[in-house]
């Protein structure tokens, strides 16, 4: 099978390139030898392009292992600086899709935190604004649709924090549905149901906005059908 046939990708040129991750795989390399997103972009860029040497690829940015959805490389060192400072300035916009557990009251609202990382326990937990280390979170949602005990959100994170979505939601008694690390009760294999739905940002070179889109996984069509019914 050809490294192409493994990837769903949103974008390529000769700056950058975006893919639909699968939820369970790891962006890159942090412990272990699992495989990782980004080996299998640079496996398929050498097939492809028939490049005899060692590919470069950028890790701009990243999305957890049990995540699905827009995940941006670049194919540069340029386009990875400037890339990198997008994030960095807050400057990309980012929707996520969210299956939570529960039933959210209010149709949109702002959520504000401040978040610490606990690396004993490698958990990320809200805490008051003057702990040493903490940083702030700044989070809007709309709901898209409540069915069954559930909420689809759509989820705008102002600010980059490790694990913001999943920590904000839940301490507010709305887990994302299968993320156990954060207190929901159910079950949904190697994923939780977060999906970054599409990313917006200037390309590198020509400075003009870019929107790349994710299909949603498929067993959230079969999971979640009551919810998604006539919406996507």
């Amino acid at each position: 099978m050809s490294f192409a046939d493994a990837l769903d990708i949103l974008y390529e040129d000769n700056h950058c390139l975006a893919v639909n991750k699968p939820s369970g795989w790891p962006t890159t390399h942090a412990d272990g030898d699992e495989p990782t997103v980004d080996e299998l972009v640079k496996a398929y860029l050498k097939e492809t392009y028939g490049k005899p040497r060692k590919v470069f690829l950028g890790v701009v940015h990243r999305l957890d292992k049990p995540v699905s959805g827009c995940l941006l490389f670049a194919r540069t060192s340029k386009a990875a600086a400037r890339l990198s400072e997008q994030f960095r300035e807050g400057a990309i916009e980012k929707v996520y899709w969210a299956i939570v557990d529960g039933t959210l009251k209010s149709d949109s609202g702002t959520l504000d935190d401040w978040l610490w990382h606990d690396d004993a326990h490698h958990r990320v937990i809200v805490v008051p604004a003057n702990t040493a280390g903490a940083k702030r979170a700044r989070l809007l949602y709309t709901v898209r649709a409540r069915h069954g005990g559930m909420t689809w959100l759509e989820l705008r994170p102002q600010t980059g924090r490790k694990h913001q979505l999943r920590v904000q939601l839940a301490r507010r008694g709305w887990p994302i549905h299968g993320d156990k690390k954060y207190g929901s009760q159910a079950r949904l294999g190697h994923a939780i149901a977060l999906h970054a739905r599409s990313l917006t940002f200037l390309h590198p070179t020509q400075l003009s906005p870019v929107t790349v889109t994710a299909e949603i996984p498929q067993h959230w069509r079969g999971r979640f059908a009551h919810l998604l019914a006539g919406t996507v």
